[in-house]
């Protein structure tokens, strides 16, 4: 077995454990953790593929910034564990029923898999000569499949405003800044000069 071989079998298994791990932790913070051991290889596994620009990518903003977010979330957030654990014992029969949906199609799929028998000689197709890898990326992503790029980012914009507009409440009792009044105030009213003699105060 050749380095590369043995270092994909290792970046592999850490990778699947992680992310079982993920899923089967019982304390947050633990999970979170397996999160960034599950990034950390799917880094590895991206270099051995060449593209070192996307595993630069992946460890930069993944690890070093999203999964911290989870981490100090989750830490400084008060979970009552309990509720959490009536919650989920509520849902376990539809988690069930969802969970052998999905083995029953992983089963069907390895039923009809046959191997091919040039799958190994498959590999990515390399880079242009004289073109970097982020470059290549970018004129795949901006040139070639510019319009599915862009139909991504439209439905992460329309995500990002439904969570916006389903989070957005007006409660009562609750002191609301309103911009356009801040701007429109009239500083002769809102300032008030005192002419404070020595030795007293106001």
């Amino acid at each position: 077995m050749t380095l590369a071989g043995f270092a994909f079998y290792v970046f592999a298994i850490v990778t699947v454990a992680s992310g079982l791990m993920v899923t089967v932790s019982r304390n947050p913070v633990h999970a979170v953790l397996w999160l960034i051991s599950a990034f950390v290889g799917a880094t590895g596994l991206f270099v051995l593929l060449g593209a070192e620009f996307v595993a630069m990518l992946l460890l930069i903003v993944y690890v070093g910034a999203v999964a911290v977010l989870f981490l100090f979330v989750v830490m400084m957030l008060d979970v009552d564990f309990a509720a959490l654990k009536g919650e989920l014992a509520r849902a376990m029969p539809l988690g069930l029923l969802i969970g052998i949906v999905l083995l029953m199609q992983i089963a069907i799929g390895l039923g009809a898999w046959e191997s091919a028998s040039q799958a190994h000689a498959l590999r990515p197709s390399p880079a242009p000569e004289g073109v970097h890898n982020a470059r290549a990326l970018g004129l795949l992503i901006y040139d070639k499949y510019i319009y599915l790029f862009q139909a991504a980012a439209m439905v992460l914009l329309v995500a990002m405003i439904g969570a916006i507009l389903l989070t957005l409440r007006h409660r009562t009792g609750i002191k609301r800044q309103n911009v356009l009044e801040q701007m429109w105030r009239d500083p002769a009213k809102t300032l008030e000069m005192k002419d404070v003699k020595p030795g007293q105060g106001l």
